[in-house]
């Protein structure tokens, strides 16, 4: 299973990729492979604020509903809209496509983060 090492992870199993203040956030191959086929995803709307581990929306597949967790703190700056219309893209490519919003960050939430190999041993406990 791949985690991207430019990459930081949450416990909660979302990905987020920084650049300059912003920063990307998705769920990982792990919680893709867990949760099975998605069927919905719903997400803030752009200028919405989120908190570094509060959900700020949720994710629907054929197994459950799971919320998704903010990894950094700030304000949605942007939300990937294709997902409305094909939650699969992020069973298709959840470190790419599948990506779910940008947050402009507060703080330093994002060095607090667990690096690759921190998850890996994360997921390795879970399984």
């Amino acid at each position: 299973m791949e985690f991207p090492k430019d990459l930081r992870y949450t416990k909660d199993h979302e990905w987020a990729r920084k650049k300059g203040d912003s920063v990307t956030v998705g769920i990982t191959a792990f919680a893709v492979e867990q949760l099975g086929d998605i069927t919905l995803v719903d997400l803030p709307e752009v200028e919405t604020a989120v908190t570094a581990g509060e959900a700020f929306g949720t994710i629907d597949s054929v197994k459950s509903v799971s919320d998704l967790y903010a990894p950094v703190s700030g304000t949605v700056v942007r939300v990937n809209e294709a997902l409305a219309d094909q939650p699969e893209l992020v069973n298709q490519s959840p470190y790419g496509e599948g990506w779910m919003v940008e947050i402009r960050a507060t703080g330093s939430d994002y060095d607090a983060l667990m690096d690759a190999g921190a998850y890996a041993q994360l997921v390795k406990s879970q399984a």
